[in-house]
């Protein structure tokens, strides 16, 4: 945008991305190209058939791992990073496209709002919240993947800051939820109609704990909860 345009009050047709959101976009979809390649013979080889397959034993959550952690007493690194690292392995093409284009949106207006640290903080903390919550309340064998539970967080990030806009103005703050209202009932009620996996867990997780760090993390935020609890 030139300065004559900024001048003039015209708005540029594309609306810059913030670079960790951007960037963070960039590697989910790169993942995916790469596998997608490998299944077309396209790089890597034979092997690369199965790229996914060994990036999901690798990387994905486990449910199963987080309770022999716990049993053992044994924290090694190649498990623990696997609390922030399933979000970069999408059970499919799709389910990473649609957490990518979500995470555009909502990533975008948090790390404006929020800034890029801690755009970063709520998402990587709610991966790990969601995941721990998958881990110690789902009884699912099946793993954790993708990058919905940190979008989920972004989510709550941007339900706090309707709820503080919404008082601000004196309307009825329950009118901030309307969204994650919204997905978590249409996850529900496929779980009642079909035999789905329990992410709804984790997302729900990663919401609660995008929510809750917002309230520090915000411009403010902090200042306007140490405010209401001397009003009460």
């Amino acid at each position: 945008m030139s300065d004559d345009d900024r001048e003039n009050g015209e708005e540029p047709a594309v609306l810059p991305m913030p670079p960790v959101v951007a960037a963070l976009f960039i590697v989910l979809i790169g993942i995916e190209l790469a596998f997608f390649l490998g299944t077309q013979g396209i790089v890597g080889g034979p092997g690369a058939v199965g790229w996914r397959l060994a990036a999901v034993q690798r990387f994905g959550f486990s449910g199963d791992i987080l309770w022999w952690m716990i049993e053992t007493g044994r924290w090694p690194a190649n498990h623990m990073i696997r609390f922030v690292s399933y979000p970069f392995v999408a059970a499919s093409f799709t389910n990473a496209l649609v957490a990518g284009v979500m995470l555009l949106a909502l990533g975008k207006m948090v790390a404006e709002v929020f800034g890029a640290i801690s755009m970063l903080l709520i998402f990587f903390v709610s991966s790990a919240v969601g995941a721990l919550a998958y881990g110690l309340l789902a009884g699912d064998p099946y793993p954790l993947l993708g990058s919905f539970p940190a979008v989920y967080g972004m989510i709550g990030g941007y339900t706090y800051l309707m709820w503080r806009s919404l008082e601000i103005v004196g309307a009825s703050q329950l009118r901030a939820f309307s969204l994650i209202a919204v997905l978590m009932g249409v996850q529900l009620g496929f779980g009642l109609f079909f035999d789905v996996q329990k992410d709804w867990i984790a997302d729900l997780a990663g919401f609660l704990s995008g929510f809750v760090l917002s309230i520090v993390l915000a411009p403010g935020g902090l200042r306007a909860l140490l405010a209401r609890i001397r009003r009460d």
